[in-house]
């Protein structure tokens, strides 16, 4: 195993660095994926199970959002909840049971609640509710991307370590190229978030700055003929 003194941020930034770095790109047709975007990990001033990384994140999200809209592409929300008697949570919800567990987060809850700062257009855009870390486990994604005909899936949420990361190896071995915009996707911790962004940069997805990817939905949409 090769060793460094290097913290996780150092090597993030010198995979961004590789003028080399291979990428797998956008495709014709994209979804967008906004994980987990509730109260219970997007508001640390509430919860302490949230956390923020880039301050504007949401607002980016956001702009995103618009733009996939604007090429009447599919938008799709997450967010956990579980039952009263957190059995859907199954084994994941086994090894702690304090206020602040995952398998807490109860139905029509504060924690369960998207972030008000979230443009989320109910009867437009999808929402799934999900138990597990992949939005592709036991929801109707994987059909919505069918019937859509994507080939490239767009990740944004949290965290970075946890869902994102089970997202993006999920979506590139269902065969989607799979994006996930930096300033989109936030964790707990640096360590975290810098590690997991190398992880999946080197193996399962493109990690963009999100203007690349506001660049090409507008491009896109302009090459459209009117």
């Amino acid at each position: 195993m090769e060793m460094s003194n290097k913290t996780a941020r150092e090597i993030w930034a010198d995979v961004q660095a590789n003028p080399n770095r291979a990428r797998f790109g956008y495709g014709r047709k994209a979804v967008l994926v906004n994980i987990d975007f509730q109260r219970a990990y997007t508001r640390p001033d509430e919860f302490k199970t949230a956390y923020e990384t880039d301050p504007r994140q949401i607002e980016h999200v956001n702009a995103l959002a618009q733009g996939f809209r604007q090429l009447g592409w599919p938008v799709v929300w997450t967010h956990v909840a579980y039952a009263e008697s957190a059995e859907d949570a199954g084994i994941w919800g086994t090894r702690t049971n304090t206020p602040d567990s995952l398998q807490n987060i109860k139905h029509g809850s504060r924690r369960a609640e998207f972030d008000d700062r979230c443009d989320v257009q109910h009867g437009r855009d999808l929402v799934y509710c999900k138990r597990m870390p992949s939005p592709f486990f036991e929801t109707p994604l994987q059909s919505l991307l069918v019937w859509h005909q994507v080939d490239t899936v767009v990740v944004t949420g949290g965290s970075t370590s946890g869902c994102v990361r089970a997202m993006a190896v999920e979506s590139l071995s269902r065969g989607y190229r799979t994006i996930v915009p930096e300033q989109c996707v936030a964790d707990k911790h640096e360590s975290y978030h810098f590690a997991n962004l190398t992880d999946m940069m080197l193996k399962y997805a493109d990690v963009v700055d999100v203007k690349e990817t506001l660049d090409w939905l507008h491009q896109t949409a302009a090459a459209r003929p009117v």
